[in-house]
């Protein structure tokens, strides 16, 4: 019963920070990032309590579909909320807050089928956790991403919706993303290159694709930052690119998980 505890409990936290933001921005008032960091920690806590005893068997790591996106969004979380410390991202939490508390209920109720066990202490684990901090990294610039988008969009229409107000200014919000896409494509090349060294094949039958898709994704965002320092890219098209390099990493990775772990076994 320590897994459903946790999780009930992370998942009530998540709720709570989320409905204090919807008041706020219903208000027309900022929410005060002291008290959200206060809420998303012990949120955390009880996650990562919940997430040890879903993926930690006797054997080795259980890394399912759903345990897998609940881990990435618990990771997602924590960074953002490491980066509040110094960079005015508490924005980011009225999304990652319910992406935290939909992938800890489904990790919950929704047992990983056919999961691969990798064992703790295999260097094949170095490859694993690289993937989902770079992926987590990623899922931060998305964010990011949407929520310039959306404060881009209004700016250029002249009709700022309650929300935008509580954001940072606009060349802030942009900065930020490149930041996170930066340091997304760092850890995504260790990734890669971790993956060369220790695998077998990474262009073997079972895992060509998912190869493919990720140096293409590696590549989308290698242009962006070319771009965005030679070229002084910016505004839409930044925003186009980083969602079309996370597109094909999401499809690499989530889209492979899909099909072997619920497609497949049909």
């Amino acid at each position: 019963m320590t897994a459903p505890i946790f999780s009930l409990l992370a998942a009530a936290f998540y709720l709570g920070g989320t409905l204090y933001q919807i008041r706020c921005l219903m208000r027309r008032r900022s929410a005060s990032p002291g008290l959200l960091r206060s809420i998303g920690l012990v949120a955390l806590l009880c996650h990562a309590g919940g997430l040890y005893v879903q993926v930690f068997t006797g054997n080795g790591l259980s890394f399912g579909f759903f345990h897998v996106s609940s881990l990435i969004a618990w990771l997602v979380l924590a960074v953002t909320l490491v980066f509040s410390l110094r960079a005015p991202v508490t924005s980011l939490l009225i999304g990652l807050f319910p992406l935290a508390l939909i992938t800890d209920l489904l990790a919950w109720l929704f047992p990983s089928h056919g999961a691969a066990v990798i064992p703790g202490n295999s260097a094949l684990m170095i490859h694993v956790l690289l993937s989902i901090l770079a992926y987590g990294i990623l899922t931060i610039a998305v964010f990011q991403a949407g929520l310039l988008a959306i404060q881009d969009n209004q700016l250029k229409h002249r009709n700022p919706v309650r929300f935008n107000r509580t954001f940072p200014p606009l060349q802030t919000m942009e900065a930020l993303l490149f930041q996170f896409v930066l340091c997304g494509e760092v850890l995504l090349t260790l990734s890669l290159l971790s993956g060369f060294v220790f695998l077998d094949n990474m262009f073997a039958q079972n895992v060509a694709h998912k190869t493919l898709l990720s140096c293409l994704a590696w590549v989308v965002f290698g242009i962006l930052l070319w771009g965005r320092h030679f070229r002084g890219w910016r505004g839409s098209f930044a925003i186009r690119w980083t969602l079309g390099g996370f597109l094909l990493l999401m499809l690499a990775y989530f889209g492979s998980k899909l099909v072997s772990e619920f497609i497949l076994p049909m």
